[in-house]
C-alpha cells in the first residue's frame, strides 16, 4: 500500500446526545495533511431517537437494541446516500454508543457496518474502539490523534475541549509526543435530556434557561464527590455515569439546567489539575461551544483563554466526522489509532474492522421506497 496516498473519506458521528448524524467529505493521507471538503448535519426522526434512548445503557441484545441497531442503520444509509458525494475510498463509521463501560472491557455501538457497505458501495472501516478496550484501554477518547494532526501548525501548549454528550479534552504539548487525553465528565448529555423531559425542547438553546437559573451547589458537589473525578487519567466514562434525578425534583426547570451547566463547568475545571502544563489556550467544539451560558461560565471558572474552535478556522460541528473519516485512513494504513496517553492502552495501537463492499467507491443512489 502506498503509505502517502491521500485518500478521499466520509467520516461519520453520532453522538451521544442523540441530535443526529454528522457526515464530513475529507481528503488526508492518514498523517498531516486533511482537507476539509464537505459537511453536513442530518438529525435523528424524532422515532429513531426515542427508541434509541430506551436502548441507552443495554448490555444484552433485544428487541429494543434490535430494533434501534435497525433504525441506526438505516439512518446512516439514507444520509449517506442524501450526502451524494461519489469516488470515495472509505468510510469511517462510528455507530451508536448505547453502553460505554471500560472498567469491564465493553463498549456497544449499534449500527450494521457490513449492511451499510453493501447498501452505499463503499468500504467502511467500523468498530473502532474494541481492539483498544480488548487490550486494556479505555476504549475513549478517540480522535486525540486527529487533534494532533489538525493543530500540527498551531504555538502549544493547547487544549481541545469537546462538549458533546459527555466532555473530553485532548491536551497538545511543544513536543509532537506531548500529548494527554480523557473525559472530563458531563456536557450536554444531561442537560438534553432534562429539557427534554421537562420542556419538550430538544436542548438549552444558546445556554437561556441556566442564564435565567440558581445553582444549587450541594448537588454539585455531591456529583463531584463521584469516584470517577479522583481516577487517575487516562480515563472515560459512560453518558449516564451519575444519578441526576435530584434535579428534576426542584422546582424550577431554569435552576436544574443551571445546576447541571454548573456540573460540567466544575467538573472541566477540576479535569485541568491533570494537565502537565497550562494550555495558552483551550479552544471547544461541539455543539456545547453554542451555549453562551457554558461559555461564559468557562470563561469565567478557568484560568485560561476559552474560545470556539472556529477561532483557528475550524468548523467545530466537523471536528468529529471528521476525526472518523481520517482515523478510518489511517486504520487502513495500519497507523496507530490509540496511545497509551490518549486511552490508557498498555502500548500503540491501530484498531478498526474493514467491512468490504461489493463495489466499491461507487456510492450507489437511493432507492425508491
Amino acid at each position: 500500500m502506498n503509505d502517502n496516498k491521500v485518500y478521499t473519506a466520509i467520516g461519520m458521528m453520532s453522538g451521544t446526545s442523540l441530535d443526529g448524524i454528522d457526515m464530513a467529505l475529507i481528503e488526508t493521507d492518514g498523517k498531516d495533511f486533511t482537507k476539509l471538503k464537505d459537511f453536513v448535519t442530518i438529525p435523528y426522526e424524532d422515532k429513531a431517537r426515542h427508541t434509541i434512548r430506551q436502548a441507552l445503557g443495554a448490555r444484552h441484545a433485544s428487541d429494543i437494541t434490535a430494533t434501534a441497531e435497525k433504525l441506526v442503520t438505516q439512518a446512516h444509509i439514507d444520509a449517506i446516500q442524501s450526502f451524494g458525494h461519489h469516488n470515495v475510498d472509505v468510510i469511517g463509521f462510528h455507530g451508536q454508543t448505547i453502553m460505554h463501560d471500560p472498567a469491564m472491557r465493553f463498549t456497544w455501538q449499534i449500527g450494521d457496518a457490513q449492511e451499510i457497505a453493501d447498501e452505499v458501495g463503499v468500504d467502511i472501516i467500523a468498530d473502532m474502539r474494541k481492539a483498544d478496550i480488548a487490550a486494556g484501554g479505555q476504549g475513549a477518547p478517540l480522535l486525540p490523534l486527529c487533534h494532533r494532526a489538525f493543530a500540527s501548525t498551531f504555538d502549544k501548549p493547547i487544549a481541545i475541549l469537546n462538549l458533546g454528550g459527555v466532555g473530553n479534552i485532548t491536551w497538545l504539548g511543544e513536543n509532537r509526543h506531548d500529548i494527554l487525553a480523557f473525559d472530563t465528565g458531563p456536557a450536554n448529555a444531561l442537560i438534553d435530556d432534562l429539557v427534554k423531559e421537562k420542556t419538550g425542547q430538544r436542548y438549552d438553546s444558546e445556554g437561556v434557561l441556566a442564564s435565567a437559573g440558581k445553582v444549587h451547589q450541594d448537588m454539585v458537589d455531591d456529583w463531584l464527590a463521584h469516584e470517577y473525578f479522583s481516577k487517575t487519567v487516562p480515563k472515560s466514562l459512560d453518558r449516564d455515569e451519575w444519578q441526576i434525578r435530584r434535579a428534576y425534583d426542584l422546582e424550577r426547570v431554569e435552576d436544574a439546567v443551571a445546576t447541571l451547566a454548573a456540573f460540567t463547568v466544575q467538573s472541566v475545571a477540576q479535569s485541568l489539575t491533570h494537565l502537565p502544563a497550562k494550555p495558552k489556550t483551550i479552544y471547544v467544539a461541539g455543539g456545547g461551544r453554542h451555549n453562551k451560558y457554558l461559555m461564559a461560565e468557562l470563561n469565567k471558572v478557568l484560568s485560561c483563554a476559552v474560545e470556539p474552535v472556529e477561532v483557528l478556522g475550524w468548523n467545530g460541528d466537523a471536528v468529529e466526522a471528521k476525526g472518523f473519516a481520517y482515523l478510518a485512513v489511517r486504520a487502513l494504513k495500519g497507523l496507530t489509532l490509540t496511545l497509551p496517553t490518549t486511552t490508557g492502552v498498555p502500548e500503540p495501537m491501530t484498531g478498526g474492522k474493514l467491512y468490504k463492499s461489493c463495489s466499491n467507491g461507487a456510492l450507489r443512489p437511493a432507492m425508491n421506497k
